[in-house]
This record gives C-alpha cells, structure tokens and sequence, in this order.
C-alpha cells in the first residue's frame, strides 16, 4: 500500500485512511458513523485492535450495525428511542441483554397497573349500582374516585417498547430434490480468465446453509457468480444443478435495483395489484410518501429492504446472499435470520458479519490454498484472519 494514490485504493483502505487521518488531528471526541461498511473482515479486526490500543484514551462515538464489531470495541451503549432513550455501561451484546429484562419488567409493570386499573373500575361500577340503588351519595362520591384512581393508572402506565423495522421475509418455495447442486473439479477464475481457486467436489443439499469464507480478492463474489450463471444456463462443466431449483440472488452492489424508476415500480412488476403493493412497502418500510421517490434518493438502507423484499415476491427455493446484511440495521438482520431459520432456507451466503455467519452457518467452506476446504466451524479462520 505504501506510495499508492489513495485515489486508487480499494474503499475498505480509504475509510481506513480516513478515520486515522482524523485521528491525528487529535480531536476531543473521535464520531464513527458506520466505520465497518466496506471492509472485508481483516480490516475490520485491524480497525477494532486500533480502536482498543491507539485511541484508548479518547471518548469515541460508535454508531454500527456490525454486532460483533460492537461487542469488541465498546462499553457503553445508547439504544435510541421515542421518549426515553435507555444507556447502559456495558457492551452491545450484554446491553441488549439488560434492555431485554428491563423492557420485560416494564411489561410485568404495565400488567400489574392495568389489572389494578380495572380492578379499581369493578370496586367503583359496584358502589355505583350499591349507591343508585340505596339513594347514597356517599357511595356516588366513593366510586367517582376510584374512577379517578384507575384514570390516573391507566395514564400513568409505560408501554412496552416495540421495535418498528422494515418487515423482512423470504419465501421457501418447495423442492423435493434431495441434492441441490453439485461440483466436481471446478475453477473459478477472476474476469480477466486468471484461476482462482478449484472446487475438487461439492454437493449442496436441501436445508445446506453453506457459509463462504476467503479474504478479499480469494474469489468469494466469482464462485457466486458462476454458480448463478449455472443455475441460470446449465452449461457449465462440472456442475450440475436440480431442475426444479429457482434461484433468488443478491449482491453487494444491489444490481437487481434498476437505475430508474420508483419502490413502487419495482414491486408492481410482481403483479401484485395496486393496494397489495402500498400494503407490501408499508411492512418493508416504506410510509406512503416514499413509494413513489426515485431509487435514486433512497437511502442504502432502504434500497437493502427493497432488495430483499422484491427477492421475497420471486419465490425462489434456493439464496445466494452476497453480503445481503449490508445496510440493513441490527432489527433487520435478526428478523432476515429468523426467516432462514424459520423456513430452513437453502443458502449459500458470502458476509463479513461474523454473528450472521455463526448464526446462519450449517457448513463452512474456506477458500485456501487455491482450494475450497470444508471446515467444522469459521472460528479458526476468524482467528487466521485476526492473526493478520
């Protein structure tokens, strides 16, 4: 890297650059908005070791959707919410923990005060009755305020929070076939033709969730690439592809968005009828206002939820998800785990989120040594890859 234009460096070492080159200015408060988008994971461990050891003294401001990268490099967390946002002095994973028991508790709370509310209303409807029937004023005036009471109660109760994020979810659509795909003696090459890696033999079977793992430039996008234009065409040596697979793709540039057009556009095309489609983009995310904006203005965010919600309406019954966490926020990865899990979706995925891999993973494949190995598990390349 040393001497390189920084205008030709890939954008993973220019955020890199960036954020050291406002380091050394020695500011009182280091802001680090999104710091891990666009690095492959050996930079993002290089960038968490900094963040531990150079700047340890400094207050740092983290906002990050990457789990782990949070849990390595924090120990307060802020969880931003109407009202009242709750601040605990721990690290995102252990936060989340003690925001689940405290909202928990605020749910037993609420429970408690609505069922002292009503209990209230039964005691005051039954002096009312008791009062109209004995002519007592008294009791009149006695379950007026127990009415005030539960009033009071009521008003005073502090709802649950509910988490409001796009809605994602994926289809399944059946297949019986028990071998999805397989490869024998395959090589994945770069564009301009120069080998990559071989693939000796691989077979994919339905409910597979295969994690794909390499560092950058090993080859990772390629092997997605190949096995789409195999699905697609069929005609490539070595693998074979069921009949009845339907693919559904997405990548890290979000290609399947087209230049033009608006949210709605793209999901009319599914035929979905005009009302279906509004009902569709409100549960992704999208109010009202934003359905009919350019693509174009949308925010990476959104763009993700459109991205997956149209790979939804395609039906497929096979994924291959490059990078599909990207800009999508930690409510939204967890509800796109839980939809895999929920629907044992085939897959293959390529990501550089460590806590979707672990999750999502039933097999590991490393690219290593020109070849795809199988391991039992992504921890030791983790570690090869925090190792340097």
């Amino acid at each position: 890297m040393r001497g390189r234009p920084v205008a030709r460096l890939s954008g993973g070492w220019q955020r890199l650059m960036l954020i050291a080159r406002v380091w050394v200015n020695e500011p009182d408060v280091l802001l680090l908005d999104e710091p891990t988008n666009h690095l492959d994971l050996g930079k993002i461990i290089q960038l968490e070791r900094w963040l531990n050891g150079a700047t340890r003294a400094m207050p740092i401001v983290i906002a990050s959707h990457d789990r782990s990268f949070l849990d390595a490099t924090t120990n307060q967390t802020l969880f931003l919410r109407p009202g009242s946002s709750p601040c605990f002095a721990l690290p995102y994973g252990r936060a989340r923990a003690a925001l689940a028991e405290a909202d928990q508790a605020t749910a037993r709370q609420q429970e408690r005060d609505l069922k002292d509310a009503q209990q209230l209303r039964r005691q005051a409807a039954k002096l009312t009755n008791i009062g109209i029937n004995s002519g007592s004023d008294l009791l009149t005036v006695k379950a007026k305020h127990l009415k005030e009471r539960a009033a009071k109660i009521e008003s005073a109760v502090v709802p649950p929070h509910k988490e409001k994020s796009g809605d994602i979810r994926l289809a399944n659509a059946g297949i019986r076939a028990k071998v999805l795909v397989a490869m024998e003696n395959v090589t994945v090459a770069a564009p301009d033709g120069r080998p990559l890696f071989t693939v000796p033999k691989l077979h994919l079977c339905q409910g597979d969730r295969l994690a794909l793992l390499g560092r950058n430039g090993a080859g990772k996008s390629q092997f997605m690439k190949l096995l789409a234009r195999a699905i697609a065409s069929d005609d490539i040596q070595g693998v074979r592809v069921t009949a009845s697979l339907k693919l559904g793709t997405t990548d890290q540039a979000m290609s399947q968005l087209p230049g033009a057009g608006t949210p709605f556009d793209v999901i009319a095309g599914f035929w979905q009828g005009d009302q279906r489609t509004t009902s569709l983009l409100a549960g992704a995310g999208f109010p009202i206002e934003k359905q009919t904006k350019p693509i174009g203005g949308l925010s990476l965010g959104q763009r993700a939820r459109l991205v997956l919600l149209a790979l939804r309406l395609s039906e497929p019954n096979f994924y291959l998800l490059d990078e599909a966490t990207n800009h999508v926020d930690i409510a939204g990865q967890e509800r796109l785990e839980a939809e895999i899990l929920e629907h044992g979706a085939s897959c293959i995925v390529v990501s550089h989120d460590r806590s979707f891999v672990r999750t999502i993973g039933t097999r590991f494949f490393e690219i290593a040594g020109h070849r795809l190995v199988e391991r039992g598990d992504p921890e030791g390349f983790f570690a090869a890859m925090a190792g340097g």
